[in-house]
């Protein structure tokens, strides 16, 4: 079916079909530095993240300051004990409750 198309357009006197193809593939090749850059950045991050082992990547140490204190002022305002990790979701204990039987 290609040919047939290629064909087609040498007969109406263009072959602008057959040049679209070959440049769309020297296209692809081609990257953008902007986006090359992007790319490189993501792939670094992607190995930081994995070496921080799901702590923040390169935290200065301002943000850590901040972290530290937004979290105590969590676990005050929520009545967290002291040295209670508020960023683990809590767990919860519902006893059964004691019933008392129907036909007694």
């Amino acid at each position: 079916m290609l040919a047939t198309r290629t064909r087609l357009a040498v007969r109406q006197g263009t072959i602008l079909q057959r040049q679209f193809g070959l440049s769309a593939v020297a296209a692809n090749k081609a990257m953008d530095p902007i986006q090359k850059l992007f790319l490189d950045k993501l792939n670094e991050y992607k190995v930081k993240s994995k070496a921080a082992g799901g702590k923040m990547v390169d935290p200065s140490p301002t943000i850590q300051k901040e972290i530290t204190t937004e979290l105590d002022r969590v676990r005050r305002v929520f009545g967290g004990a002291d040295g209670t990790d508020m960023t683990k979701f809590p767990t919860f204990n519902f006893p059964e409750p004691k019933v008392d039987p129907i036909n007694s």
